[in-house]
């Protein structure tokens, strides 16, 4: 069956050299663009109730963009004056550069994994003397603990904002050749606005081998996945199923 409508369980991308937009356009399909969940902070008044203290701490370990959103903010709330002293640890240079959203780069103690968490563990571990705060979601990766147990260093886990699952409800009638998943969370999101989901003739794309695992506990049938050395993105990985099914169009 060919593919003419596709909807992406993600915010629609802020920049207008998106991949998605090219592929909108190459192929001649529609893209929808739809967050299956997002994330809410936790209030400074909980954050207290986890016996966090901001000024217990030297260094702060930043996994995502959202890490770095939700540690300023409940700075603010808590009226924690952010010390220039502070050492940051960033999981990828994505994270690092949208510190500089809060902070004066050249002025502060950075330091920058190169993608996954492992990674950034060897730059943690020759800072092991520091006093390490983990601003974190409620669906934390159990690698990362590990690795720093691992360590043996003095760190602690926050958690300073949650993974909601968003309501869908408006997309009750509306059918999709292809709905694209990143995280077990949007399927969890797809299932609790819609308990009775049948796939039909609904192609699945999905990142990443937990997003597959979630897709397949679910009894659905996998249709795309990335990434693979062929197609390490998700818009390569649409883009050679769309051309293979809309051939004969």
């Amino acid at each position: 069956m060919k593919v003419k409508t596709i909807l992406v369980s993600q915010p629609e991308p802020k920049i207008e050299n998106s991949p998605y937009f090219d592929l909108q356009e190459k192929q001649k399909v529609k893209i929808d663009f739809r967050p299956f969940i997002h994330v809410e902070g936790v209030p400074a008044k909980e954050i207290r109730q986890q016996k966090v203290d901001l000024n217990n701490y030297t260094a702060i370990i930043l996994t995502s963009r959202n890490a770095v959103d939700h540690f300023f903010r409940v700075a603010e709330e808590m009226r924690f004056k952010v010390p220039d002293t502070l050492k940051y640890f960033c999981q990828s240079e994505a994270v690092a550069y949208y510190l500089q959203k809060y902070v004066v780069y050249r002025k502060r103690k950075i330091y920058v994994g190169k993608r996954t968490f492992a990674e950034l563990s060897p730059l943690i571990k020759k800072y092991k003397d520091e006093k390490f705060l983990l601003p974190t979601t409620d669906k934390l990766k159990p690698e990362v603990p590990e690795i720093l147990n691992g360590l043996k260093i003095s760190w602690k886990e926050a958690i300073f904002y949650k993974t909601v699952i968003s309501d869908l409800s408006d997309l009750e009638n509306v059918t999709y050749d292809i709905l694209v998943f990143f995280s077990p969370s949007g399927i969890e999101s797809l299932f609790h606005n819609f308990p009775d989901f049948k796939q039909n003739n609904t192609r699945i794309a999905v990142f990443g081998n937990t997003t597959i695992k979630a897709v397949e506990e679910k009894g659905l049938r996998v249709d795309i996945a990335a990434p693979t050395p062929e197609t390490p993105s998700m818009t390569m990985a649409l883009e050679k199923y769309i051309e293979k099914v809309n051939k004969g169009k």
